[in-house]
C-alpha cells in the first residue's frame, strides 16, 4: 500500500467512513502504519491544546496487543518527552501492570487527548472531540481485546455517559469488537493511597478476562 493511498484511508477514516476497500500491493504492518499516521498528523492543531504543548503524545508500547490503557491527558513529564505514563503515575502503572503479570511491552498505552492540559487540568469538551478521531483510529490498528480505561474521563468519554468511578468499575461493558472496564489512573491511587485496595480488585479482574480470552 502506497503513502499516498495510507494518506487517502487515514483522511476518510477520521471523516467518519467505517469501511474502505482497496487492492494492496504489499504488506503494511501494524506498527508502521500509525507511525505515517502520526507522521501525516505531527502538526495538528485542531484544538487549543496545540498552542501550549511541547509534544504530541501520540501513545506507545505493543501494537499488537490485547489489552490497551487509556488514560485522560498527557501530564508534564509525558509532554516533555512525548511519551505516555513516564511520571510517577507511569512508574505506578508499570508497578500494577507487574502485579498482573503483564509488562509494558505487553501492552499498547494512549490518552484521550494526545496534548498536555495546561496545569494538568482535565480536558475539556472541545478538546477531546478533536482528539477522538485519532484516538478511534488507533484502536481500529491495533483492535484490542480488552480497553481499560484510567480514570473517570476516559470511563465517560469512551462510555458516553456521566457515570461515578464507582458505577463505572468492576464490569465489562462492550465496546465495538472490544471489552472495556474502567478503573483509577495511576495519578489518583498517589494522592489517595486506600483506593489501591479497590484499584487492585479491578486489575485481578482484568487478569481474569485476559486469561480467559487467550
Amino acid at each position: 500500500m502506497s503513502e499516498a493511498q495510507l494518506r487517502k484511508i487515514e483522511l476518510l477514516k477520521l471523516s467518519g467512513i467505517k469501511e474502505i476497500f482497496v487492492q494492496e500491493t504489499e504488506p503494511i504492518s501494524k506498527e508502521k502504519y500509525l507511525q505515517q499516521f502520526e507522521a501525516e498528523y505531527k502538526d495538528c492543531a485542531n484544538c487549543k491544546l496545540a498552542k501550549t504543548r511541547n509534544k504530541i503524545v501520540w501513545g506507545g508500547g505493543n501494537v499488537d496487543a490485547d489489552i490497551v490503557f487509556v488514560g485522560e491527558g498527557p501530564d508534564e513529564q509525558e509532554d516533555l518527552q512525548g511519551i505516555p505514563f513516564v511520571g510517577k503515575a507511569g512508574q505506578l502503572l508499570t508497578k500494577m501492570l507487574t502485579a498482573i503479570d503483564l509488562s509494558r511491552e505487553d501492552v499498547y498505552i494512549t490518552n484521550i487527548v494526545k496534548c498536555r492540559p495546561p496545569g494538568n487540568r482535565n480536558p475539556q469538551e472541545d478538546e477531546i472531540q478533536a482528539c477522538m478521531p485519532y484516538l478511534e483510529f488507533q484502536m481500529s490498528i491495533i483492535q484490542p481485546k480488552i480497553i481499560c480505561a484510567l480514570g473517570k474521563v476516559a470511563g465517560n468519554t469512551l462510555l458516553q455517559n456521566d457515570d461515578t468511578l464507582t458505577k463505572m468499575r468492576q464490569k465489562f461493558f462492550p465496546f465495538s469488537s472490544s471489552k472495556l472496564m474502567v478503573t483509577y489512573h495511576p495519578s489518583a491511587l498517589l494522592h489517595n493511597p486506600d483506593w489501591k485496595r479497590p484499584a487492585w480488585e479491578d486489575l485481578k479482574m482484568l487478569k481474569r478476562e485476559y486469561a480467559e480470552l487467550r
